[in-house]
């Protein structure tokens, strides 16, 4: 996720090169060094990844509403399987 928020927080940003020691080279367009504040950028990451988390979760819980309403309206387990492939 920390490409991610680096690419949020920096749009001039094109390329980010992954160093086999972890450390990252983070190019803008011209293959320039992009200075990038490693902190922020967690920071950044942390909040995507929550937001990609609860969004998760709530497409799990929605699904499982219209399952669910699904069996109040009559139809079997099976036709409600066949219809959203739970």
């Amino acid at each position: 996720m920390i490409h991610e928020a680096i690419y949020n927080l920096y749009p001039q940003v094109k390329t980010i090169q992954e160093k086999k020691d972890g450390t990252l080279i983070i190019l803008d367009e011209n293959k320039n060094e992009v200075i990038v504040d490693m902190s922020t950028a967690k920071t950044k990451a942390t909040e995507l990844q929550s937001n990609f988390d609860t969004a998760k979760a709530n497409a799990i819980t929605k699904k499982a509403s219209g399952k669910q309403k699904l069996l109040d309206l009559g139809l079997t387990e099976e036709e409600v399987q066949a219809l959203i492939g739970v």
